[in-house]
């Protein structure tokens, strides 16, 4: 019997190709309700019968399988066949969007151990654009994070070499490595004329997704990627800050910059915690039977209390459903600067015994209907990162103390043992530094003014909200006198 290629297969046999692709919805329809999708369900329309498109489609398997035939003849070197199928079906999905891939099993593997929130690696989340690498954000105290990397830089050299017309999964397979071993990045920022040369050394990536503290009578939540535990660590933080500050808590502040995002219902969740009742966020596919709905549940453990969001432009994907969300149920002020803008949500379907594709199946919507793809999330309050400096130098204004003859103050100073005890106090309770990068971060430090000064007036904190947000657009659409 004469050796079958794939020309002749899909050329003479291509009811055999179609019986093929019906036996392969079959199989991995539902594969959608794995632990590891985004969503669990698949979307658009049911497959079409390939005959009414005509022989086109046919057409083009023959072409695919000549192609095919031709490089494994005729290149220069020899390829691999399962290396080509692959790389074909990579391509067919890139092409749809930057978001949708092919997974072999090594990356899928990856994926799973990155959604648990360890991994190898650098330490930044990135998507492809313009054929370079973009960073979405880095992720906080990594190696990235450490050196400096940014959201929206431009990763264009990796040690020396252009990764130019590599896939996505492919510079970031370059970029982990072995822990302890060092890679160059070539970086370009906006803002810059000369490229950045970074030198990063790999280091394994445990991603603490939830980090909470007490800063004095305001509750501090920074959500770092939405992972498998991240809303079960949300409720403990809103729980543990409740108990430490107490009554006199004024308000929450959700730190959402630089978060680029993970699962869908891990966002659900988070926001579920700060909502009492609503609309957290729809998702609609091809067709109306796709959509679907997700609303929050009675009791908002927070009691109501004012809160602020916080987001950049590396804030991405469900951090923008739980700051859309919020922001629309006029539950908390968003502050900063525009959000990145990604409202596709992805489905990774196992395919057994080859990986899993990861397909856009849906774009997501928040509650008064907005999409944000490409957009993102505009902040009710715009709020640039800067840096605070005192204008005058120390001591450069006199006090009332400096007058030659100034009555003296009979109040007794507190004892030297009332100051070791407040020493202890603030050693136990406080962190000297946390309070000084408090003081550094201008966005932060205005949200924990805004929530102070609320807590100064009597008012609803949706009357708040409104009035706020007022304000801001009546500042925004005033002309300037001449």
């Amino acid at each position: 019997m004469p050796k079958l290629s794939l020309h002749n297969f899909i050329a003479i046999r291509p009811h055999a190709v179609m019986m093929g692709l019906a036996l392969f919805t079959l199989t991995t329809a539902p594969m959608t309700h794995s632990a590891w999708a985004e969503e669990d369900r698949m979307a658009g329309a049911p497959m079409k019968d390939i005959k009414s498109e005509g022989d086109s489609v046919y057409d083009k398997l023959d072409l695919f399988g000549v192609v095919f035939e031709r490089i494994r003849a005729q290149y220069v070197e020899d390829v691999e066949s399962t290396a080509l199928i692959e790389d074909a079906i990579n391509g067919m999905l890139t092409a749809l969007d930057p978001h949708s891939s092919y997974l072999d099993e090594d990356d899928f593997n990856d994926m799973r151990i990155d959604t648990k929130g360890e991994f190898g690696g650098l330490g930044i989340e990135v998507t492809m654009e313009d054929g370079l690498v973009k960073v979405v954000s880095p992720i906080d105290e990594t190696p990235a994070y450490e050196a400096g990397v940014q959201a929206s830089d431009y990763i264009t050299h990796l040690d020396g070499e252009s990764i130019i017309g590599l896939s996505l999964s492919d510079a970031v397979d370059r970029m982990r490595g072995k822990v302890g071993t060092d890679i160059e990045l070539t970086i370009r920022r906006e803002g810059l004329t000369e490229p950045l040369q970074l030198v990063l050394t790999r280091a394994i990536i445990k991603v603490q997704s939830v980090k909470f503290k007490a800063e004095d009578d305001i509750a501090y939540i920074r959500i770092r990627k939405f992972t498998q535990n991240t809303t079960s660590g949300t409720i403990k933080a809103v729980e543990e800050l409740k108990e430490e500050i107490g009554p006199k808590l004024k308000g929450y502040v959700l730190d959402l910059r630089n978060n680029p995002g993970g699962l869908l219902d891990q966002a659900v969740g988070v926001s579920d915690v700060f909502l009492d009742k609503g609309e957290i966020v729809s998702t609609r596919g091809r067709n109306d039977r796709d959509t679907k709905r997700d609303n929050a549940t009675k009791g908002d453990l927070t009691d109501g209390l004012p809160i602020v969001v916080l987001v950049n432009g590396g804030s991405a994907s469900a951090s923008e459903i739980v700051s859309g969300a919020l922001q629309d149920h006029r539950r908390a002020i968003v502050m900063g600067t525009q959000s990145f803008g990604k409202g596709s949500v992805q489905t990774v379907i196992p395919l057994p015994g080859h990986g899993a594709m990861r397909l856009t199946t849906a774009r997501y919507f928040t509650p008064s209907g907005r999409s944000i793809q490409a957009k993102g999330i505009t902040p009710d309050i715009v709020v640039e990162p800067s840096k605070v400096e005192s204008l005058l130098p120390k001591g450069a204004y006199l006090k009332e103390s400096d007058l030659h003859g100034a009555l003296v103050n009979k109040d007794k100073e507190p004892k030297d043992t009332d100051k070791k005890k407040d020493s202890k106090d603030d050693k136990k309770g406080k962190d000297t530094d946390d309070k000084d990068k408090i003081i550094s971060d201008y966005q932060l430090m205005r949200a924990v003014d805004l929530l102070r000064g609320l807590s100064l007036y009597n008012k609803p904190v949706a009357q708040h909200i409104e009035e706020i947000i007022s304000n801001e657009s009546v500042e925004k659409d005033a002309v300037p006198a001449e």
